[in-house]
């Protein structure tokens, strides 16, 4: 199965034209979602009580794991890595208990780089997550270095990780190739980002609004299907994400790809446009 959706849920007005999209209203469209709102805290158990609450049947979720795992945030005095990583864990059960937790997503800065220090980290990392599929992200191009990129692909599979597909832009030499490798037969993540080669140097204060600023073409749409489809042969499920919504481009490509792969989601929540 080939679960399409968009990072976070609010901001796709395109959807149905209101400025603020709730998680119900998204899921008349959309079988799964990732939220990053588990990067800069624990969510709250009334929140994912709330979460479970409005979503429809066999709706997915891709949560990140806080920062302090991906070298965002040190420890703070009064932590540990395996304490924090209980937590949140314990906090998710119910989500995890009912089957809607896709994958936790570690998304690591370019300043990861492909070191021994690293790969030890890596290791740390799956003792303190031990029974989550964990999907890893690199955001630094010498993880797929020729002299790295079979040993990497080895150590994911070594470790049951889930490398992350990120579609990132072509002609920066600092980004990740798309690489649509399956390392984890249970899931696999592809993040969809953009090809906005100058947005995504872009600084100041605005950069963010540049960074995923990207309106994918069909053609590229339709590239990208062929390797959905290869993985989909290696794996039970493949979620693909969509993150370029800088201008709201988000949900309509996300639109786009269920088209040409053909797929018409049961179960979601009906809404005014299906209802006959």
């Amino acid at each position: 199965m080939i679960l399409i959706g968009c990072t976070g849920f609010q901001e796709h007005g395109s959807l149905n034209g209101k400025t603020n999209v709730s998680l119900y209203e998204y899921g008349q469209y959309f079988p799964i979602v990732e939220l990053d709102t588990s990067f800069y805290y624990i969510p709250q158990e009334a929140h994912i009580k709330k979460w479970l609450t409005d979503i429809p049947e066999n709706f997915q979720f891709i949560l990140k794991v806080p920062g302090l795992f991906t070298t965002h945030r040190p420890l703070a005095e009064d932590e540990t890595f395996r304490g924090v990583a209980h937590t949140f864990c314990q906090r998710l059960a119910p989500m995890i208990d009912q089957g809607r937790l896709f994958c936790l997503l570690a998304q690591f800065p370019a300043s990861f780089t492909c070191t021994r220090e690293n790969v030890t980290y890596l290791m740390h990392l799956r003792q303190w997550f031990p029974n989550e599929v964990v999907a890893i992200e690199f955001r630094h191009a010498s993880w797929y270095d020729k002299a790295n990129i079979d040993k990497m692909h080895a150590f994911m599979k070594q470790q049951r990780y889930s490398l992350v597909v990120a579609d990132e832009p072509k002609k920066i030499a600092s980004t990740v190739p798309l690489d649509f490798t399956v390392t984890n037969s249970e899931a696999v993540l592809i993040r969809l980002h953009g090809r906005n080669d100058a947005g995504w140097v872009h600084t100041g204060p605005d950069a963010r609004a540049y960074r995923t600023l990207y309106d994918y073409h069909t053609h590229e749409l339709a590239d990208l299907a062929e390797g959905m489809k290869q993985c989909q042969k290696e794996t039970v499920n493949v979620a693909v994400i969509f993150n370029n919504n800088s201008g709201g481009h988000a949900a309509v490509n996300a639109k786009q790809l269920q088209s040409l792969l053909h797929i018409d989601y049961s179960g979601l929540h009906p809404n005014q446009m299906n209802l006959f």
